[in-house]
């Protein structure tokens, strides 16, 4: 058996955190995975040691639009496969999804739009949510153990928000995405943070703006679920909010694999 550590971060700008230690951060934790999102930049912008950094396999998929949304994967095992977006779906245009098979699991780094800027976002959201679920699904009926990481734009719960009643209204709380979320548990894929963790105050958002951070005002938005199939493997799950540098933090698991 071996240990595989998998971290997530939404680095809100792959550029602006590596001047915060972002590389010398990877190499003193050392993940077997790591899936970034919104990275806001094309790989030509980067420099070769962030592009591709030592003993990594990397993985970018990004819009057109310069400077916005985006997601990578840094890998040390080089993947089965590699797959950009949901086949098929009209949602393969923002640069949101990277798919990385492996012999144990397939991997689903996700950047999740964000609905708050009106209505016709927020059903882009929500239209996503549901193409990714179809997606997942369809992967999981063929009998492959799936985890599904990446920010999520949403808190599932009450106690995934420091002030869940002044933000019943607002997107990111709203009931519609609440009863998705409910929706993904249902489809038999499970929250791995709650899995061990059941305490309140656990956040892996802040709002910069207002320096929530220092009064852990925040949100738990930023998930990694696994298809039950694959649960047996999971040995912990765990957020890092010690990691500054971006407005999120990083979250992460370790698997116990057979490679």
């Amino acid at each position: 058996m071996a240990e595989v550590k998998i971290l997530c971060w939404n680095v809100n700008g792959i550029r602006a955190v590596r001047g915060r230690g972002f590389l010398e951060w990877l190499q003193k934790e050392s993940p077997d995975i790591l899936c970034l999102q919104e990275t806001k930049a094309h790989i030509e912008q980067l420099d070769e040691d962030l592009r591709e950094p030592y003993g990594y396999h990397t993985y970018w998929n990004y819009p057109e639009r310069k400077g916005y949304s985006g997601v990578a994967t840094f890998t040390k095992t080089e993947p089965v496969a590699v797959k950009y977006g949901f086949e098929g779906a009209d949602f393969d245009l923002e640069g949101r999804v990277i798919i990385t098979e492996y012999a144990d699991f397939l991997l689903m780094n996700v950047y999740f739009p964000n609905g708050k800027m009106g209505q016709e976002r927020l059903k882009y959201k929500m239209d996503f949510y549901e193409a990714s679920l179809r997606f997942a699904d369809s992967l999981k009926e063929k009998g492959s153990k799936l985890v599904i990481c990446g920010d999520f734009n949403t808190a599932h719960k009450a106690i995934d928000l420091a002030r869940p009643r002044e933000n019943e209204k607002v997107s990111g709380f709203l009931p519609e995405e609440r009863d998705w979320m409910d929706k993904l548990v249902a489809h038999g894929y499970v929250d791995t943070f709650r899995y061990f963790n059941k305490e309140p105050n656990q956040y892996t958002w802040w709002d910069m703006k207002t320096r929530a951070r220092e009064r852990n005002v925040g949100w738990r938005i930023d998930y990694f679920f696994l298809a039950e199939n694959l649960l047996p493997a999971l040995s912990s799950a765990f957020i890092m909010p010690e990691v500054m540098g971006s407005d999120h933090c990083p979250v992460g698991i370790t698997l116990e694999t057979t490679k």
